[in-house]
């Protein structure tokens, strides 16, 4: 859950429309239109991002008269259907995705279960990738990889990059090359299944 306090303000006298805002939005909550940048006040998370990255010093952040709570009860869903998705993730359901706001993987895939597709739709929905908004994108895409669904590339362009290399899907020439050299990729892979599996019988 994420309590949202802020919303991102722009100044129209000095907006240039340079769309740098709309790029690093993780919710998209802001657009350009006739050269100035707009925002969606109910899809604002409040992360700054738009205002940290700013050249131009447009945006800045306030305080919201009405702040509102965001998240996903994963009781409400199908507890087969969230272990399923955490597990082909390889994630267990209770470990922490964003430490900046702190959803637990089990949330991801509720939402994943009520109908989110895309990064910025689980992000909206879950608060995660709304602190740092940095790391939590790969989190995210695997867990849209392991509930099935097709990743494309966003519509404009912007924001969803390729998932990095992970202990599953190490090439063997890379493990073969770097184990005489002091790595455990095999033995780091099953540590990170055991993590998974803590509490499954439960």
């Amino acid at each position: 859950m994420k309590r949202v306090t802020l919303l991102a303000q722009v100044d129209p006298n000095i907006c240039t429309g340079c769309k740098i805002c709309e790029k690093v939005c993780p919710v998209y909550a802001i657009h350009v239109t006739d050269k100035k940048a707009k925002v969606t006040e109910d899809e604002c998370r409040g992360c700054a991002n738009c205002a940290d990255r700013c050249p131009f010093h447009t945006i800045t952040m306030v305080k919201r008269e009405k702040p509102f709570t965001i998240g996903v009860d994963a009781s409400k869903y199908d507890r087969d259907k969230i272990n399923e998705i955490c597990m082909k993730a390889h994630f267990n359901p209770e470990q922490v995705l964003c430490y900046c706001v702190g959803v637990r993987a089990e949330e991801v895939a509720a939402a994943i279960l009520a109908g989110a597709k895309t990064p910025h739709e689980i992000s909206s929905m879950t608060g995660i990738r709304t602190g740092c908004t940095i790391e939590c994108i790969q989190t995210i895409l695997r867990m849209l990889t392991a509930a099935g669904i097709e990743l494309k590339p966003d519509p404009n362009g912007w924001q969803w990059y390729g998932q990095t290399v992970t202990a599953w899907t190490m090439p063997e020439d890379v493990k073969t090359k770097y184990n005489s050299r002091g790595f455990y990729f095999d033995e780091d892979r099953e540590l990170l299944e055991e993590i998974a599996r803590t509490g499954e019988s439960n």
